[in-house]
């Protein structure tokens, strides 16, 4: 049986939390959002907390099981706190800023790199290059980071382009030139 899955997810105050079948609906400041749960799994609402248990002693169903209850829990804080990843850009000429609700880019290319976010997700810009992605869906931010980051990844001899914030690039030795 999985330690995470027996865990109860906790319904914050201004958070609305509703079961339909196996979807699990919660509605809140930030958003709404949806977790369609496996059959596997059983699904209540019990005195302000969601409760999530397996129907068998599978292993499967043990890692569902888990799996379950972390996806309605980010669903649950992406709607009452929200999500946020940060981005940095390095280099000389590299720079952002948005027009709208679409985020230009100049990584040394010839041309501008626009990045238009999906629905539900937010970007803004701070001093041309810190970049800050918000949400409601875990996963939908950290796959637009990861889509402005793939723009131009950070390369390993001068650390040149676009990271995660805090993110460490491990540098290499160039040339060594003539003796």
């Amino acid at each position: 049986m999985s330690r995470i899955g027996k865990k109860p997810v906790e319904i914050p105050s201004g958070v609305e939390a509703k079961i339909d079948g196996q979807t699990v609906t919660v509605k809140g400041p930030k958003g709404t959002e949806s977790v369609t749960l496996r059959d596997e799994i059983k699904v209540s609402i019990q005195d302000n907390h969601i409760i999530l248990e397996p129907l068998n002693d599978e292993r499967k169903t043990g890692a569902l099981h888990g799996l379950s209850r972390t996806l309605v829990a980010n669903a649950v804080e992406g709607v009452s706190k929200g999500f946020e990843k940060r981005l940095e850009i390095q280099g000389v000429g590299y720079r952002a800023n948005m027009e709208g609700t679409k985020l230009n880019m100049a990584l040394g290319y010839s041309h501008p790199v626009i990045v238009e976010p999906p629905a539900g997700i937010t970007i803004t810009v701070e001093a041309n290059t810190k970049i800050s992605v918000k949400g409601s869906n875990k996963q939908t931010v950290g796959d637009v980071a990861a889509a402005i980051r793939s723009k131009r990844p950070p390369e390993v001899y001068k650390g040149k382009g676009v990271r995660y914030e805090g993110e460490y690039i491990r540098r290499k030795a160039g040339k060594a030139g003539k003796k």
